[in-house]
């Protein structure tokens, strides 16, 4: 269970290259940080099954690519025949990204606007939305991107039994609300192992 594939260890590498923080605790007050391992298994579990009740392969998308940790989690559980499109703002982060990924023709590396360079290229089995999406305008958007049946994933949601007693997000919080508003969506909280972190996850139902 703690093994971590040989692609992702080389994107945690690039990371500490880059000087992009692996965990929130790292970063400074509105940064990215990269994906959790947790979240990385739960991410390839998905991306295992991408594709499987159809013909010709599966798509996965991820907004914002980072450093490539999330990317190297799906990309190393996918099948051979799924693709994975990841779009980053970030020029330099993008570059990096792309020379990670550069002998593996199923993964396409995008520097531009997440939303836009998704749009393009759907449908998709599995979306994981890792940009900071909290408009309810865009997140619709990118539910419609999803095919009958596909998942979208958000991650760097706190369980709200640990929140404390004065914090903002126990009477709102808008993941959640994003979420539970949509009516595309049958969605849940799954928290992960380390008790302090959590995911919402939503599959298209209509």
């Amino acid at each position: 269970m703690e093994e971590i594939p040989p692609l992702v260890a080389s994107a945690q590498a690039l990371a500490r290259q880059l000087g992009f923080p692996l965990t929130r605790e790292e970063a400074e007050p509105g940064r990215a940080s990269a994906s959790l391992p947790d979240t990385g298994r739960f991410l390839a579990m998905l991306a295992a099954g991408c594709g499987a009740d159809q013909t010709g392969g599966g798509r996965i998308g991820e907004l914002g690519t980072g450093a490539g940790i999330g990317a190297s989690w799906i990309a190393s559980a996918m099948p051979a025949d799924c693709v994975l499109i990841t779009a980053e703002r970030d020029e330099r982060l993008a570059v990096a990204a792309r020379q990670l990924f550069a002998g593996d023709p199923r993964i396409e590396v995008i520097a531009g606007d997440a939303l836009e360079a998704m749009s393009s290229r759907a449908p998709f089995d599995l979306v994981f939305a890792d940009s900071g999406i909290r408009d309810g305008t865009d997140f619709a958007k990118l539910v419609g991107l999803l095919r009958l049946g596909g998942r979208i994933v958000m991650d760097d949601v706190t369980p709200q039994r640990i929140l404390p007693p004065d914090s903002p997000l126990r009477s709102q919080d808008t993941k959640r609300e994003l979420f539970g508003g949509e009516p595309r969506l049958v969605s849940t909280e799954v928290v992960l192992p380390d008790l302090r972190n959590s995911l919402l996850v939503g599959t298209r139902m209509r």
